[in-house]
């Protein structure tokens, strides 16, 4: 069962924190949490990068949006329920109040939104965070990687939106805050949250 994030925004003692692959019996390295997470984000990214990309050739930004609304939470919840882990986006300015950032996501996107504003215009990966968390209840383990704006990406999150798109913004998403970015800029995290252990 997946944490709900209210459950998930507990003050928690979190420190940086590597596994090493151990072997398994047939010889082959069994995954770490850490390993297994950037698959999962690797896969969310993926999949939501290719039906954007579908969307965009054959609707435009309009069909992006609509993308974003039906099927990003449809794939999120599809690898949660596989992997066991809840896997999803989050970001600072946010477009759907369901991916509001929980205290520790807040933080290490301001810390991610830091970094990128002083990183070389030639670095190429995303900053990213691997933190096992402590707390009364147990220990838990996140993954979270930075989602940078693509120049893509300015025509639904730019500063300046097509007149029917800004519409089916405002239609679908009376809250948003997730325009007026830049390329480069940090525009969210995926983010990786296993189950607490004892």
């Amino acid at each position: 069962m997946n944490m709900t994030r209210s459950a998930r925004s507990a003050p928690i003692l979190f420190g940086l924190y590597a596994l090493l692959a151990l072997p398994a019996y047939g010889g082959e390295p069994e995954m770490t949490w850490d390993e297994r997470s950037r698959a999962l984000a690797d896969q969310l990214v993926s999949e939501l990068q290719a039906e954007l990309g579908r969307a965009m050739q054959q609707g435009g930004p309009v069909a992006a949006v609509a993308v974003c609304k039906s099927r990003a939470p449809e794939i999120a919840a599809r690898l949660s329920a596989s992997s066991g882990a809840d896997v999803g986006r989050t970001a600072i300015r946010w477009r759907n109040p369901a991916n509001a950032p929980d205290e520790v996501e807040r933080a290490v996107m301001q810390g991610f939104a830091a970094e990128l504003s002083s990183a070389s215009p030639a670095a190429t990966a995303p900053p990213e965070a691997i933190f096992e968390s402590r707390s009364a209840q147990g220990t838990e383990r996140r993954y979270l990687r930075a989602i940078v704006m693509q120049p893509v990406c300015l025509a639904c999150h730019g500063a300046t939106l097509a007149p029917e798109l800004a519409t089916a913004i405002a239609r679908d998403y009376p809250q948003d805050s997730a325009t007026g970015f830049e390329t480069g800029q940090l525009r969210g995290a995926v983010t990786v949250q296993w189950p607490m252990t004892r």
